[in-house]
Parts: C-alpha cells; sequence; structure tokens
C-alpha cells in the first residue's frame, strides 16, 4: 500500500490531462470536502470555493489564462475565491453559525468575536485582501495533499488575468476575488512532465531543527 510520502512523489503539477477521463461524484464530493474541511484562522474561513464544470465558461477562463489546456482539459476546475475585504458581518455570521453548531449564546462567545474584531476590522483593505487570500492558499495546499493520496492528478495555477476572472464568474458583485486555481482529474500519457524527475531541496538544505 503506497504511503502519503508515495503518492507526493507521484504527484507533479500537470501539464497535460486526459480530456476523456473524469472524475467520479464519489472522489469530486471527497476533494471539496476536503476544502470545507480544510483550517482557516480563527475558522473563519474568508473564501469560497467554485467548481467550474461548464465548457463555454471554461473556454472563456482559458482565453484570459494564457491560453493553458489545463483550463478546459482537466476533469474539473476549482476557484478558490477570497473575500478583498469585509466588515463585522463576517465574524457575525461566524458566531452565528458557532451558536447553532455548539448550542451556545451570544455572551457565551462575546470575548471571542471581540477579539477577531479588534484584530481584523481596523486592518487596511489591502492588508485584509492578503490575509484572506493566505487563507485560500491554505486550502489550495490541503486540496493537493488530497488529491495526490487519491492518485488525483492537479495543477495548481496563478497563470491568468485576476480581473478578467472576477468578470466572467460575477466574483466581485459578490465580494469575492479570484485568488488561485487548481485543475485536477487524470493526467494523459502524452504529458512528458510525469516522466521528470522531482527536484526539490534535500532536509539538510531545507530543515532547520532549533533544539
Amino acid at each position: 500500500m503506497k504511503t502519503i510520502l508515495d503518492n507526493l512523489n507521484w504527484r507533479y503539477a500537470t501539464k497535460k490531462f486526459d480530456s476523456t477521463k473524469k472524475l467520479s461524484n464519489e472522489n469530486l464530493n471527497t476533494l471539496l470536502e476536503a476544502a470545507r474541511l480544510t483550517a482557516s484562522s480563527y475558522g473563519l474561513q474568508p473564501y469560497h470555493i467554485y467548481v467550474i464544470e461548464n465548457e463555454e465558461i471554461r473556454t472563456r477562463l482559458r482565453k484570459v489564462s494564457y491560453d493553458q489546456p489545463q483550463i478546459t482539459d482537466a476533469s474539473h476546475l476549482i476557484v478558490l475565491a477570497n473575500k478583498p475585504t469585509f466588515n463585522d458581518t463576517l465574524i457575525d455570521d461566524y458566531i452565528e453559525n458557532i451558536m447553532v453548531v455548539r448550542g451556545l449564546s451570544k455572551d457565551d462567545l462575546k470575548e471571542f468575536s471581540q477579539t477577531m474584531k479588534s484584530t481584523l476590522l481596523d486592518l487596511p483593505d489591502a492588508q485584509k485582501g492578503a490575509w484572506t487570500s493566505n487563507q485560500a492558499y491554505i486550502v489550495l495546499g490541503n486540496l493537493m495533499t488530497v488529491a495526490a493520496n487519491m492518485q488525483i492528478d492537479a495543477c495548481p495555477m496563478e497563470g491568468f488575468d485576476n480581473e478578467q476572472y472576477n468578470e466572467i464568474l460575477g466574483l466581485s458583485d459578490k465580494g469575492l476575488n479570484a485568488a488561485v486555481v487548481l485543475a485536477v482529474g487524470y493526467r494523459s500519457k502524452e504529458d512528458e512532465t510525469q516522466n521528470h524527475r522531482k527536484v526539490r531541496y534535500s532536509k539538510e538544505q531545507i530543515i532547520t531543527h532549533i533544539n
């Protein structure tokens, strides 16, 4: 049985997908549940996850993604959209959700709510956007690891026109911004990249233990 390290060595940023192979609904739902369960700062999840299957929309997105074939050829395209800014509604909605799930009162969570608001709400918009984008990238990392462990190929993608994505997907109207994209599916036999040796720094070069 392959270990998680075997699967991480197996994975690579897939350049060419087999467009005839599709993820099963079960596998797709597992990936999306992994995304939903991903840790985020305070648990706030200041992002939204879009699964793009519509061929026409994906063709339009490919045109503003430097014509990269993964956009249209992968089984599914996942767009992680962060909130470029936010107000107290983000925190208030989260508090309400905790109250429902854990059976707590607003008074029980008053201190937690105030801590989040005092820490986050006075940040400038640029810093808010950077923070929420970082949260979306945590989801990306978790998705890539889970996909590898399921022997599902993936390619993280930053090479796209952010503003065009926002327009095509109507994200700006929802107070969202396309942060990063993940194409998922199954590699094509014609993708030569899969035969390249993985290049990483050695443990000694990149890891330092401070005892």
